[in-house]
């Protein structure tokens, strides 16, 4: 009895939902194998592909950037130190991210902000953040329209005419 009672309590699993489980794992690993023999092709590296494809650059500026006391960032050019823009607190949350991630990678290697940044527009109309002096970069137009025009609007003049 004890042992009776124990029984009908017992937890049980559908197996269904386990079956589907199993079905996810299987199907992720087949995708990860196929990608690695190269059925599929791997994701391509932006910088490579540009190179690939003979896309050079249309359009180029040096930018600095800085932190005021009061919060705002301030974006200046890096040949001319003009100001380009400037971000109040709220204001200019992928411009704060996207460089904060650069910043940290310089931090990380012990540099400071001697050297400016690079926005890059290419002939296929993309645009590039790049940091010459650790080597990263963030494709900028991949974060969709309204990211982008933030930082087509630093660029000179005649090159946003595009």
């Amino acid at each position: 009895m004890i042992v009776r009672e124990y029984e009908k309590d017992e937890i049980t699993v559908n197996k269904v939902p386990l079956l589907l489980m199993g079905g996810i794992v299987v199907i992720s690993l087949a995708l990860t194998a196929s990608v690695s023999l190269g059925i599929f092709e791997r994701q391509s590296v932006p910088a490579e592909a540009r190179a690939a494809a003979g896309i050079k650059p249309a359009a180029e500026r040096t930018l600095r950037f800085f932190d005021e006391p009061d919060g705002t960032v301030r974006v200046e050019d890096g040949a001319s130190a003009q100001v380009l823009a400037r971000f109040a607190t709220g204001e200019g949350g992928f411009i704060r991210a996207t460089v904060r991630s650069l910043v940290h990678q310089r931090r990380i290697r012990n540099e400071g902000p001697q050297v400016p940044f690079n926005l890059t527009r290419w002939e296929n109309d993309t645009l590039t953040l790049s940091d010459p002096v650790t080597g990263r970069s963030v494709e900028v137009s991949s974060f969709g329209p309204d990211n982008r025009a933030v930082y087509a609007n630093l660029l000179p003049v005649s090159a946003k005419a595009r």
